[in-house]
């Protein structure tokens, strides 16, 4: 190669290296008046504000330039109040363009447009504003640890039109959804999003390489405003509620109730979000399996106060919202019968304050208190009744400081607490968490620290324990592994405000991936994974578990998803919590077995599509086989009217499980047959973007029959039992059925009218017929039902104030600033 030759390689790959490393800027400009938020950008402020373009495909191809006619170009502009922001989004097949309505938060199958806000550029935190092309719109807090978090909602502005060069978008953000510090010159963040979902494509503005795992600090730059000033940020929202409740043997009665939430902002960087006599009784109803594990069963948080920003209060994973006005495990003689059995523990308030200031320095505190609760006990020998406290006044308390630096990385310390009245047990948990990256986010060290001490019962001795985790993995690139270790001491306990299931053990771990950066001629994205995991008891050394999982993930130029998978266990391994002994003293062996998965699911842009997951494990024992599939098709009849169908069947044969101990103190398993079917719809009419009917149905049934009883062994073996003749089959049948109409009359208020009937059976003595079942779960006999309308009203300070103010002064023309 020449010498010249050498000098222009040399030159080039240094101009490129600039060029990418260069953050894109866009400059707002200030205005006085206020823009009509109505799609036709005909302000002249519009006319001269500098325009963002020449966006870049992310998804399949990363990097890929967006041709003239799909590019997009948007323009910002802001007054003391809010941030305007016009987009259009070109586009020469117009009659493509996607647009179903929806529920808000839900993207459906519909093109969308986002923009994504940081105020303190620290590449931790955006704020996140999508409309589809529908109108429908969406928001969320994204943050590297917790990604897209979609319970967080804001107030603000949208409007969207579809014209003959493609469509447009209207949005007024207003600040006090923001966060942004005091600061006469600001410099944010910024980011904006398309999705043209014809395509399945994503396009940003400022290039979100998929190279690297955080996306925040990719963003370009937003200059040009200044002189702002956090407004005050109050906003009430006070319901009310009304509840009809009955089945065939309690007549109807009725029930109304009120209350209010408060958000206030305490400082430019701080929120109080505060409930006073919280209701939550139109929250969705949880997906109840029949449970024959050793452990509880996890539900997701419905509530919305414990779902709305919380993203800080995740942080090591210490915090389990559910715990909150959880009806706390107790028991009853053979001979007596709980009469009002509550089915969660009063809320009688909550608070929570966080945010986080310019320096990085996140700061969350949220307290809770539930009331005492009694039942009453009936003796069906004597006829007497008894009054037995099952809670006290507790109060629930979790504090986080979470320093972020270097825009990547952040160490925090987390601390939950719980006090309750008289002699119930305490329990306080702190922790030490970090997550290290490298400056160009190539390598990354994670772990934690966690100790908890536990206050018991003046009887019971106190419990102290600790648990550690440390990772260290390779977070850039198409190859890339994470490899670490966990410890957790025997006394180790977080189930106050926590949970967490095992203790006493020791694992490591290795993962590894390969992945495609662009598409191929075959691919738009393809990966390899395989995963190895190794566990020990720490008291005896016993292997608990070695697992080893491999599985291809891939989307054809189609924009169908195929995976595959296989997972093994090699060897036997001891189960320390299965046969329920105290203090896990006692094991049981269980084999070991291979299995494996297919999953497919279809381009859901097509009116019809599906998915699909077949599975299967073979264990290495007599006959134990699990063998099941999910199907789950779906129609858009039209953009306003959708139906979902999903119908899950699992069958296991000669599973091996514990149920019983008998007189003699034995630990009694045995070899069951157990199948579970379940079946759902959910069918969503839009008649508007605020205006929605939905239906979300639901029958779970699932039993379980004991053929041969074991007794389990000192050396983890099982024995024949011929002697044990108690029947501890099991049979668990559900229904619930939820029918509601939502209305936002106003942005931030609105109208839920919800029917809701359900009925839950258990039985050990049962048909096996799906039939059968199924007419018993949706007998009146056994119905409950539940009609209740609820209405939330928005109030903002600002507007009040601004509504008063606009009657006192005449509103000036408008005026553009450079």
């Amino acid at each position: 190669m020449p010498k010249y030759s050498y000098f222009f390689f040399i030159v080039s790959i240094l101009f490129t290296s600039i060029v990418y490393s260069q953050k894109k800027s866009l400059q707002a400009i200030r205005i006085d008046s206020k823009i009509i938020i109505d799609g036709k950008f005909d302000e002249s402020a519009w006319q001269v504000a500098p325009v963002a373009k020449n966006f870049v495909e992310i998804f399949p191809d990363n990097g890929k330039p967006i041709p003239e006619n799909k590019d997009t170009e948007v323009k910002i502009v802001y007054t003391d109040e809010a941030i305007y922001v016009a987009a259009i989004l070109h586009d020469d097949e117009p009659s493509k363009i996607l647009s179903e309505l929806t529920l808000r938060d839900d993207f459906a199958t519909a093109d969308h447009f986002g923009v994504f806000f940081n105020g303190y550029n620290d590449g931790q935190q955006e704020f996140r504003f999508f409309v589809s092309a529908a109108g429908v719109q969406q928001d969320c807090i994204y943050t590297e640890n917790t990604d897209e978090d979609f319970t967080w909602d804001a107030i603000w502005e949208s409007k969207v039109r579809i014209t003959d060069k493609g469509w447009v978008v209207e949005m007024k953000i207003p600040l006090a959804a923001l966060r942004f510090p005091e600061a006469e010159k600001q410099i944010w963040g910024l980011n904006f999003y398309r999705e043209p979902r014809q395509s399945r494509s994503q396009n940003t503005w400022s290039l979100i390489s998929n190279e690297i795992n955080n996306e925040s600090i990719q963003a370009g730059i937003l200059e040009g405003i200044e002189n702002i000033k956090t407004p005050t940020r109050l906003f009430l929202i006070p319901y009310a509620s009304t509840y009809l409740t009955g089945n065939a043997t309690q007549k109807t009665t009725g029930e109304v109730r009120g209350g209010l939430d408060i958000k206030y902002g305490l400082s430019d960087a701080f929120t109080l979000d505060a409930i006073l006599v919280p209701d939550f009784g139109q929250v969705r109803f949880d997906n109840v399996v029949l449970n024959l594990t050793a452990f509880e069963q996890q539900f997701a948080e419905n509530r919305p106060f414990f779902t709305e920003g919380t993203d800080l209060f995740n942080k090591g994973n210490l915090f389990y919202s559910r715990r909150i006005g959880e009806v706390p495990f107790y028991e009853v003689a053979d001979n007596e019968t709980v009469l009002d059995s509550p089915s969660a523990i009063r809320l009688i308030n909550a608070a929570k304050v966080s945010g986080r200031t310019k320096n990085g320095l996140g700061v969350g505190v949220l307290n809770a208190v539930t009331e005492n609760t009694s039942v009453t006990i009936r003796n069906e020998d004597t006829g007497e009744n008894r009054t037995m406290q099952i809670a006290p006044v507790s109060n629930y308390n979790i504090t986080v400081l979470d320093q972020r630096f270097r825009k990547n990385s952040s160490i925090a310390f987390v601390n939950t607490n719980v006090l309750r009245n008289g002699s119930f047990r305490d329990a306080n948990v702190s922790g030490l968490v970090w997550d290290l990256n490298t400056k160009s986010n190539s390598f990354n060290i994670s772990g934690d620290f966690k100790y908890s001490y536990v206050n018991e019962e003046p009887n019971l001795e106190d419990k102290q324990g600790i648990s550690s985790f440390f990772n260290f993995g390779k977070t850039k690139g198409k190859y890339r592994f994470s490899t670490g270790g966990v410890y957790v001491s025997q006394d180790y306990d977080i189930n106050d405000l926590g949970i967490n299931f095992q203790t006493h053990y020791h694992g490591l771990y290795l993962n590894q991936n390969y992945r495609i950066l662009n598409p191929t001629k075959l691919f738009n994205s393809f990966s390899v994974n395989f995963n190895n995991y190794l566990e020990f008891d720490n008291r005896t050394g016993m292997l608990q578990q070695f697992n080893i999982r491999s599985g291809v993930d891939l989307t054809t130029k189609k924009n169908d998803y195929f995976g595959f998978g296989i997972r093994a266990r090699p060897v036997a391994v001891a189960d320390f919590y299965e046969p329920r002994s105290i203090n896990e003293e006692k094991f049981v062996m269980y084999p070991g077995r291979i299995g494996g998965l297919i999953y497919f699911s279809s381009n859901f842009n097509r009116k019809f599509a599906i998915d699909l997951n077949p599975f299967v494990t073979k264990f290495f024992d007599q006959g134990w086989l699990n063998y099941g599939f999910t199907i789950n098709p779906r129609y858009r009849f039209s953009d306003k009217f959708s139906l979902v169908y999903n119908f899950y069947y699992d069958r296991i044969n000669n599973d091996v499980g514990w149920i019983a101990f008998d007189e003699n103190d034995n630990t009694i398993f045995a070899r069951r047959k157990r199948i579970t079917i379940e079946n759902t719809i959910q069918g969503k009419f839009s008649v508007n973007e605020t205006m929605n009917f939905n239906l979300n149905l639901r029958h779970y049934w699932s039993y379980a029959v004991n053929n041969d009883i074991l007794t389990l062994q000192d050396d983890g073996s099982l024995l024949p039992n011929n002697d044990f003749t108690t029947n501890r089959n099991r049979n668990l049948n559900l229904w619930n059925l939820d029918f509601s109409y939502v209305w936002w009359f106003t942005p931030g208020s609105q109208v839920t009218v919800l029917y809701r009937n359900n009925s839950q059976l258990f039985s050990r003595d049962f048909s096996r017929e799906f039939s059968s079942n199924f007419s018993d779960a949706i007998n009146s006999q056994n119905l409950n039902h539940i009609f209740s309308i609820s209405v939330r009203y928005f109030i903002d300070y600002n507007s009040v104030k601004n509504s008063r103010l606009s009657k006192t002064f005449t509103k000036p023309k408008e005026k553009v600033r450079f």
